[in-house]
């Protein structure tokens, strides 16, 4: 299926028109260099969301939440998918998005723009995990050193800059390999290609229960919070407001539960799914670790 073609100057022109068997009104990818416009009420507001998934089921899920948090609170927004998790990060380092669903804001390059969380999916905490297949003879860490492990990205929190962190630090290289997607990094070991993946232990769990993908836990994390929803501080305080206040009720509202319904079923995520109010102090600890990892020092 033909979604895109990139212009010649790295944007995406020509966004989804049609998506068959799904209630996705409209797929638009962003890579524009321009700051995002909020001034006008009836110019839609940018929503970034990070890159777990395809960009299909990406859109699935959330245009319908969009048009209903639109609906609710008047605050019309919009999807934008960039094309590789490096960019959605260099997007929020831009301060491109008035709105994001990403753990990306806490960086240290990127927290000085100074998104403010205001909720999170009211789902159990996230970990980052090393996962083989069920049947691999791959039983402990050591035994990774200088086979092939894939990972989402380099810039995936808890996908790699968690389960690196531990394997930088307990002296385990390993030759990485990076698949786009939380999902694209568990179909390639799957494949075959790599002994191992580096994965959000919420995406892993919902991708294999969609795919029949029997796997085994080779090492997972500490335990952090589900990637916030964050605004851009350009944002006026009443817009933001309205737009919290429409997603956490959402679940108490029969058209509400009704969408929430659908996402759930889409990800296979635990029911009942919705939002909660949340605050930045409580992703402290994903702060801590992108200012004390050596993953992350090496980037600077």
């Amino acid at each position: 299926m033909k979604i895109a073609k990139i212009h010649r100057k790295g944007v995406w022109r020509d966004p989804l028109k049609k998506l068959s068997n799904c209630k996705v009104v409209s797929l638009l990818f962003a890579t524009c260099l321009g700051a995002p416009a909020w001034a006008a009420d009836s110019t839609p507001l940018s929503f970034g969301v990070i890159s777990q998934r395809s960009p299909l089921l990406a859109a699935q899920f959330w245009n319908p939440i969009l048009h209903y948090i639109g609906k609710r609170s008047g605050v019309p927004l919009e999807l934008k998918l960039a094309k590789t998790g490096p960019e959605h990060a260099e997007m929020v380092h831009r301060g491109e998005y008035s709105f994001i669903y990403s753990n990306h804001n806490f960086t240290r390059q990127n927290d000085r723009v100074g998104y403010s969380v205001f909720a999170r999916p009211n789902q159990p905490a996230i970990r980052g995990e090393i996962i083989v297949l069920a049947d691999s003879p791959i039983r402990d860490v050591a035994d990774l050193r200088s086979r092939e492990v894939v990972f989402p990205s380099q810039v995936a929190f808890v996908g790699y800059t968690v389960p690196m962190d531990m394997l930088v630090r307990a002296g385990v290289k390993v030759n990485p390999l990076f698949a786009g997607t939380q999902e694209g990094a568990i179909a390639q070991m799957v494949s075959g290609r790599a002994v191992a993946a580096g994965v959000n232990s919420q995406v892993a769990q919902a991708y294999a229960k969609r795919q029949n993908i029997n796997y085994r836990v080779l090492w997972r994390s500490e335990e952090y919070l589900d990637i916030p929803l964050s605004a851009h501080p350009g944002i006026p305080k009443d817009k933001v407001n309205a737009v919290r206040d429409a997603l956490i009720s959402m679940s108490d509202d029969p058209e509400g539960r009704k969408i929430l319904a659908e996402a759930a079923r889409l990800f296979h995520l635990e029911s009942p799914f919705g939002f909660v109010a949340a605050r930045d102090a409580e992703f402290n600890n994903v702060r801590r670790l992108y200012r004390t990892s050596p993953v992350e020092e090496s980037r600077q």
